[in-house]
């Protein structure tokens, strides 16, 4: 019976620890990735500057070519909004609506409420600039996350985890916008 009270005195100081630890983490999350394009600021911003336009590229369609969208709103202005359902997991279901577009600087704002396959809030960017004879385009989120779920951000790494899909979103972005 001494060993069991040791192990759960044991478990219980790790717990206060990790939480404790926990408050000390930041909650703030960001992530962004950047990619220069052969093309005109106003080209690549024409691909940027709408939910629909950005739907054409996004990484996230190949996870279900079947998933249903529902878009309400006017194209381009605050309020549009695309709202998913997916039967995949991974795609899961959420909405993304556009809260602000700046024609003069380039950049677009929207907010995504992810449901499943967990609830969770983001807000995302997209912003083009001139780089050269060409563009720049950065494509970034930023999230709050919530205490004691802070302890994540020690094992997780952003690259891995949307990286990839990111890159791959940005490369179809480039090719679309290089199409003569």
């Amino acid at each position: 019976m001494k060993i069991f009270k040791r192990i759960i005195l044991l478990f219980a100081a790790l717990l206060i620890i990790l939480l404790v630890v926990a408050a000390f983490i930041s909650g703030d999350c960001k992530y962004e990735k950047t990619i220069s394009i052969n093309a005109p600021v106003d080209k690549v911003w024409q691909n940027t500057n709408t939910l629909k336009a950005m739907d054409q590229w996004s990484p996230w369609n190949d996870l279900d070519p079947n998933m249903r969208k529902d878009w309400t709103g006017t194209t381009g202005q605050p309020g549009e909004k695309v709202c998913w359902d997916s039967k995949n997991e991974n795609a899961g279901k959420g909405c993304q609506e556009l809260k602000k577009v700046d024609e003069a600087g380039k950049k677009i704002d929207t907010e995504i409420k992810f449901l499943t396959p967990y609830e969770s809030e983001a807000n995302a960017y997209v912003t083009v600039v001139p780089e050269g004879k060409g563009s720049k385009a950065t494509w970034g989120f930023t999230s709050q996350i919530p205490y004691p779920f802070t302890l994540m951000k020690l094992f997780m790494n952003m690259e891995d985890a949307v990286g990839k899909d990111y890159q791959k979103g940005l490369s179809r972005l480039k090719a679309l916008s290089e199409k003569p």
